[in-house]
């Protein structure tokens, strides 16, 4: 469910729509500064953001377009969240995530503080709820990066203020978005039928990588070990809205991908499996001669952090086709636009 802007008020969650038209490449020159006068009207005003699934194909085009134009440097004369606090509550440890959320509060006029898993202690020190109720009081949003979904949602559902996820067990949406960014300038706005090969762990990413192939019309192909395939429902819910999807065992998937992503084999919290993980995922490594079996303008992509010498090399991240860290830059982009469309509507409450 989703709710409305500090009404608390619980409203349906939206059916995404069949994926936007391609729409043309705004001037990159810079020369456009926006003023308040000016702002795009934020689409998603008020609402969580647990999953790719909470925002529509016009709506995801709408953050992607805020995006690219907040990379422009379009956004700098304006400070839409100014008076806005954001709470980051952290289970799991993070370096991009951490940084981007907080500096992107700050370039937006807002600010962030930081609560770590000493300080909140979900589900544990407290109960999920009490600490919904809590920070409903105080800030305008909350972004988690949890160990569980489950949490999530209790916290959506006990807080009248946005939720953002900031990653999972099931989901990592905040990521895809910078993803997807990255992927647009290479390809432009229009996505369907573009071949994105994900290889690895059918993790949390993966299941977001289906969700924005429901979203775009990319052709998206998990290529994982046996046993280790993307989650079955969100597969099957993927299949039953018409995507095009593909999961297979077979390495040779990944031959012609215009977009080749991996992730780590080993997720925080996964450390007694790794001698398992590491001998299941031989074979699985992307490496520079699996980057020349990709489309000629094909690229490559990693969320990061990289666990050199388990999921991929240094080689590749440094290759030619890599936008590894152009894709990094751009979680910054990503979320600011995401927070801007979820809180932009917001009021100071003091």
């Amino acid at each position: 469910m989703t709710k409305s802007a500090r009404s608390g008020k619980k409203t349906a969650k939206v059916t995404p729509a069949t994926p936007a038209p391609a729409q043309a490449a705004r001037p990159t020159s810079g020369a456009l500064r926006h003023t308040p006068n000016t702002l795009p009207r934020p689409v998603m005003a008020g609402r969580d953001f647990l999953s790719n699934l909470d925002m529509t194909a016009a709506e995801l085009r709408a953050v992607m377009d805020t995006a690219h134009s907040m990379k422009r440097g379009e956004w700098r004369e304006v400070k839409p969240l100014a008076g806005l606090t954001l709470a980051l509550i952290f289970e799991k440890a993070s370096l991009r995530t951490r940084t981007t959320f907080d500096v992107g509060m700050y370039q937006l006029g807002g600010h962030a503080i930081t609560l770590t898993n000493q300080e909140v202690g979900l589900g544990t020190r407290e109960r999920v709820s009490d600490v919904a109720r809590n920070l409903e009081r105080w800030v305008d949003g909350v972004m988690a990066r949890v160990y569980l979904q489950g949490n999530l949602q209790e916290l959506a559902e006990n807080a009248s203020v946005p939720i953002i996820n900031g990653l999972s067990d099931m989901l990592h949406p905040a990521q895809l978005l910078a993803d997807y960014q990255t992927i647009e300038e290479e390809f432009g706005h229009n996505l369907n039928g573009l071949r994105v090969v994900y290889i690895g762990d059918g993790n949390n990413l993966a299941n977001s990588h289906i969700h924005m192939g429901i979203l775009t019309g990319t052709d998206v192909t998990i290529v994982t070990p046996v046993g280790y395939e993307p989650n079955a429902a969100v597969a099957m819910d993927a299949v039953k809205r018409g995507a095009k999807l593909t999961i297979t065992n077979d390495l040779s998937a990944v031959e012609g991908a215009d977009v080749l992503y991996t992730d780590v084999w080993i997720s925080m919290g996964m450390e007694a499996e790794a001698d398992i993980r590491r001998r299941a995922f031989k074979g699985y490594q992307v490496t520079p001669s699996m980057l020349d079996t990709i489309a000629k303008k094909g690229i490559f992509l990693h969320c990061l952090p990289a666990h050199y010498g388990e999921e991929t090399v240094p080689e590749a991240t440094e290759h030619r086709k890599s936008r590894v860290f152009d894709e990094a830059e751009n979680r910054l982009h990503a979320q600011k636009a995401l927070m801007y469309h979820l809180m932009g509507e917001l009021q100071p409450r003091w």
